[in-house]
């Protein structure tokens, strides 16, 4: 998590919007195209609960209409009044996000998200899961983006190994993963193929 926390729902947004903006869509685009890659990305100083990477992620991806679902764990006033002053966002139940932020556990069941439809795939929730450490890696990845195979720390390993395997199989449709901690993130898109790493 973020060592610096901002007390002030005004204070903590990108010191230069365009340029923060912009390096942190380019860190999380690298992210999704170079799946299980830590890419460093900071910009942000949000509220206390929350990582520098996942406060820059929500700073740079969302908009007054992008809706945002706050699981139980990631859920305050004062993280409510930073998102609504420098987005916009409003704050949505979890079957209407386009994003959800909170701890793995605190996310679930992902069956309660939207994966997309046949005709619109992408209008599916993007789930911003908050992790303590990237520690050791327990899944390997290969798919778009993976020349061989990569590897990745997951929370709650078996839990979310099986879920991101479920998912996976719904390709096209499915929801898309960034994993943060402090200032590092890393992304698992619906089209990667996962298992536990030997």
């Amino acid at each position: 998590m973020s060592v610096e926390n901002n007390t002030n729902s005004f204070g903590g947004g990108f010191a230069s919007p365009p340029i923060d903006a912009a390096h942190g869509f380019r860190a999380a685009m690298n992210a999704m195209a170079r799946p299980g890659t830590i890419q460093a990305i900071t910009g942000a100083v949000p509220p206390a609960g929350i990582s520098a990477a996942a406060g820059t992620l929500l700073l740079t991806l969302c908009d007054p209409e992008t809706g945002v679902y706050l699981a139980p764990d990631a859920d305050s006033v004062a993280l409510r009044e930073w998102l609504a002053f420098h987005t916009g966002a409003p704050i949505v139940s979890a079957d209407a996000a386009d994003f959800a932020l909170g701890s793995w556990a605190a996310l679930m069941p992902l069956d309660q998200y939207r994966i997309g439809t046949a005709e619109y795939p992408d209008r599916s929730t993007t789930l911003i899961v908050e992790m303590a450490d990237f520690g050791t890696a327990n899944a390997s990845l290969s798919g778009p983006g993976i020349k061989d195979v990569a590897t990745l720390a997951l929370p709650d390993a078996a839990a979310c190994l099986a879920a991101c395997q479920g998912n996976a199989m719904l390709y096209p449709l499915g929801v898309d993963f960034f994993f943060t901690s402090g200032s590092e993130l890393a992304a698992l898109p619906r089209s990667t193929k996962i298992s536990a790493k030997d």
